[in-house]
């Protein structure tokens, strides 16, 4: 059983610029989708990337996976629910895309985000302490 240290959830309801030319979400908007549930997570730890940066870190993604199940279409209501399921080495995110009234799945993925200090620019191999108090996890 994978173990989710903090979990989020958004609504969106797509829009006419974020179709293709068969009237379906294009794909690459799913990113940007991602994006929104990632950064909704990320506040609600009180680790966005301001708060990153300020602690002296960037967090750039290294790996992205999306599985597609079922199209998005225009209007269509649906929630994404992020969890964080890896910390001590980077920091794992997975999306779960639901259709808001049948509550069937439409996609899922997840990204992998690792430290770099700013200052040096060297990619850190364990997640530095502050990720780990935003996480309100003891070491």
């Amino acid at each position: 059983m994978t173990t989710i240290y903090a979990t989020s959830k958004i609504e969106i309801i797509p829009k006419f610029y974020d179709l293709d030319s068969m009237d379906i979400v294009w794909h690459g908007n799913y990113l940007r989708f991602f994006e929104d549930a990632r950064h909704e997570l990320l506040n609600k730890i009180g680790y966005n990337y301001k708060e990153m940066k300020d602690s002296g870190y960037a967090w750039p993604i290294i790996d992205l996976h999306i599985r597609f199940a079922q199209p998005i279409m225009f209007g269509q209501e649906i929630i994404i629910q992020t969890d964080l399921i890896e910390y001590e080495f980077r920091i794992k995110i997975t999306y779960t895309i639901y259709d808001k009234k049948t509550g069937e799945r439409l996609c899922k993925g997840h990204t992998e985000q690792v430290a770099v200090d700013h200052e040096t620019k060297e990619m850190q191999f364990v997640s530095p302490t502050i990720l780990l108090e935003k996480l309100g996890i003891k070491k």
